[in-house]
């Protein structure tokens, strides 16, 4: 009975994370307004749920919001949107794949990434009041790094198209790119995760 309940509150809580990830995702909510760039934050209800309720539920919450980025650029497609929807593909099913793996495997792992980096902290020992902020911040640059690094690594002839430079460019444009919205996105996250992680923790605990 005990592990019944258990299993019942874990889904609820998934659900309702979920719920909070499609919200971000689906509105002005998801984005945060820096000096100079908007940093998304949708990826944060992903990290506090792989922190709360283990790596599973990590990829379970990166998975939607994958799958909310492949609707968004189906739906409302953009010059990128071929990098993350699988309908929006250039080069037939195999360009079909690359995107697929883009919008919502690289968002899984996410998830994953954050839910294991938080188990090895709190093995270590690592006070929380630092360890939230770390695995904030890993998590948001896992998402930079695995999107901008495959779109460079498989869909860099079609990327260096559509933004109209040379193939030889597009290093420069992705690693401008992680550092411009990368990195800053990646404090928005480790700022938020502490603060939010921190209360919710707490709430668990009671």
């Amino acid at each position: 009975m005990n592990t019944k309940k258990k299993d019942t509150r874990w889904l609820t809580s998934v659900a309702l994370m979920a719920a909070i990830v499609i919200l971000l995702a689906n509105t002005p909510l998801g984005m945060i307004q820096l000096p100079v760039i908007k940093a998304t934050t949708v990826h944060i209800p992903v990290i506090l749920g792989a922190v709360l309720l283990g790596p599973m539920a990590g990829a379970i919450l990166g998975g939607i919001f994958g799958i909310c980025s492949l609707i968004s650029n189906t739906m409302a497609p953009t010059l990128l949107s071929f990098a993350f929807s699988p309908f929006m593909s250039t080069t037939g099913i195999v360009g079909a794949v690359k995107a697929l793996w883009i919008s919502v495997g690289c968002r899984i792992l996410i998830g994953v990434a954050a839910g294991w980096l938080w188990i090895l902290l709190r093995k270590l020992k690592v006070n929380t009041l630092a360890a939230l902020p770390v695995t904030g911040f890993v998590g948001a640059m896992v998402n930079t790094i695995t999107v901008m690094g495959s779109i460079y690594l498989l869909l860099a002839r079609e990327y260096a198209a559509v933004k109209s430079v040379a193939v030889d460019a597009v290093w420069g444009l992705i690693m401008g790119t992680i550092v411009a919205s990368g990195i800053p996105e990646a404090v928005a996250a480790a700022i938020l995760t502490g603060i939010i992680g921190k209360i919710m923790l707490k709430v668990i605990k009671r």
